[in-house]
């Protein structure tokens, strides 16, 4: 046999063994690092076998999202920049998604409503931190489930699981042209802390749950504009705009997102799609590595996201979202299921453009992407040694003993992982090639000014 099919069918034989032991059991991550072994036999790890591996793990380059109309997404940014959405014109959904940031916003937990500044420096006199860090926008098209405990979701029939309940009616579904991240703007202006307020404007004497009304009243915000009037007008050709519910805007935003934070030209898509030049050799031996280790168990499709939910043993910090004796737990998936199986459980981030996105984590408690690789290796004495030091001075008091909790339920997908130093460079390697560069700078997402004239956040 020659000794290219050899080293093809031995990579295969192993990947097939860490496939069957992975779903059950615990296994040592240490114990199959397929590329070190293979790089100890003298070979080198080519195009081809990592081709082959990505395609054993359902990896494939990321598709052409679907078209946006130009007006939609031109509504969509504007209404994403604009402040009008606030209970108190003070924040806008872009507030927490800068594009300086990687549509992140730096900081562990944001400060919504209330808040002062942008970014790391952005304070909280009046305002309190959002329980979870602000996921970064990229890609979300392809996402079923958003938010970190999934509860806007869309089933493989279309049909929408969110917050709202029976308030998302079936004529407003229809809007959503592009499944969960249409629906997902509808939210956060119905958050007193995230922008809705608690004082000081017709929306504060709704609740949380008044989705109906606060809609409506943004609605009536929009229309008297004249110039939001024409532009979702020109979004939905023979439609009036006194006909639309805030949907109409939801839709519009999601439109937005998909049409200028889609990326797909990164390093590994250009390598899927036949380009071999397109990895360095470095990135080449950290797609191996990451490709035969139990990294891509979870991460792995099209997003590197299985959009599924797993414990993997992050602190908790911040003010949690009501939780436990103390209130200030995060119980993750189980908010929305009910079910205590779920407790602890965040969804699978998608790893595109990950080396831009940090603070990482549902509540961003681990500032640097090389720390997050290192929390799965041991992940349990990770959690006992978190070293709050690296939070920001407010938050470094509010880390939660819940650790002995935390680690009983955790996933049994990282039980037993170890990480040398040297396979975490070759992850970080990998990592290097999930990055767009057009996605380094974001500054022409932009716009100059928004039909309120409120102030723009850059």
């Amino acid at each position: 046999m020659r000794r290219s099919s050899w080293l093809t069918l031995g990579m295969a034989a192993m990947l097939g063994g860490v496939l069957a032991g992975c779903s059950e059991r615990p296994t040592e991550m240490a114990a199959v690092p397929n590329a070190d072994r293979v790089r100890q036999a003298g070979d080198t790890i080519t195009p081809r076998l990592v081709r082959q591996l990505a395609k054993s793990r359902n990896i494939t380059a990321y598709p052409r999202p679907p078209y946006v109309r130009p007006a939609l997404a031109r509504l969509g940014r504007e209404l994403a920049f604009d402040k009008i959405l606030s209970g108190n014109h003070d924040v806008s959904c872009m507030t927490c998604h800068l594009p300086r940031y990687a549509t992140g916003d730096g900081r562990s937990l944001s400060i919504g409503s209330g808040g002062q500044g942008l970014g790391p420096n952005r304070t909280q006199p009046d305002g309190i931190n959002i329980p979870r860090n602000a996921p970064p926008l990229f890609n979300l098209g392809a996402m079923r489930h958003l938010f970190w405990d999934g509860r806007v979701e869309v089933d493989g029939h279309g049909h929408f699981t969110t917050p709202a309940g029976a308030q998302l009616t079936k004529a407003m579904t229809k809007v959503l042209e592009f499944g969960p991240v249409s629906a997902q703007p509808m939210f956060p202006p119905t958050s007193a802390a995230e922008m809705r307020g608690t004082s000081g404007s017709e929306l504060a004497g709704f609740t949380d749950n008044d989705a109906t009304q606060i809609w409506a009243a943004l609605m009536r915000r929009l229309g008297r504009i004249p110039r939001y009037r024409r532009m979702f007008e020109e979004a939905y050709p023979g439609k009036r705009f006194d006909d639309m519910n805030f949907a109409y805007a939801s839709n519009a935003i999601g439109g937005f997102i998909v049409s200028e934070m889609t990326f797909r030209n990164t390093p590994w898509d250009r390598f899927l799609d036949g380009d071999d030049r397109a990895l360095s050799q470095r990135q080449l031996d950290g797609a191996a590595t990451f490709l035969t280790l139990k990294c891509s168990l979870c991460h792995n499709g099209n997003n590197f996201s299985d959009d599924q939910f797993h414990n993997v043993a992050v602190a908790q910090i911040g003010p949690g979202k009501g939780n436990g004796g103390s209130g200030l737990d995060d119980f993750g998936r189980m908010n929305v299921t009910g079910d205590p199986a779920d407790q602890y459980r965040f969804r699978t981030s998608p790893l595109r453009n990950v080396e831009l996105t940090g603070p990482y984590g549902h509540d961003g408690s681990i500032v640097d992407l090389r720390d997050f690789i290192d929390h799965y290796s041991n992940s349990d004495q990770k959690l006992m040694d978190y070293n709050p030091a690296q939070l920001i001075a407010p938050l470094r008091n509010t880390v939660l003993d819940n650790m002995a909790a935390v680690i009983a339920a955790r996933d049994t997908i990282i039980l037993g992982v170890v990480l040398t130093p040297e396979i975490e460079d070759k992850l970080m390697d990998y990592m290097s090639a999930l990055t767009d560069p057009a996605a380094r700078n974001l500054s022409r997402l932009t716009p100059r000014r928004v039909p309120s004239g409120l102030p723009i956040d850059k």
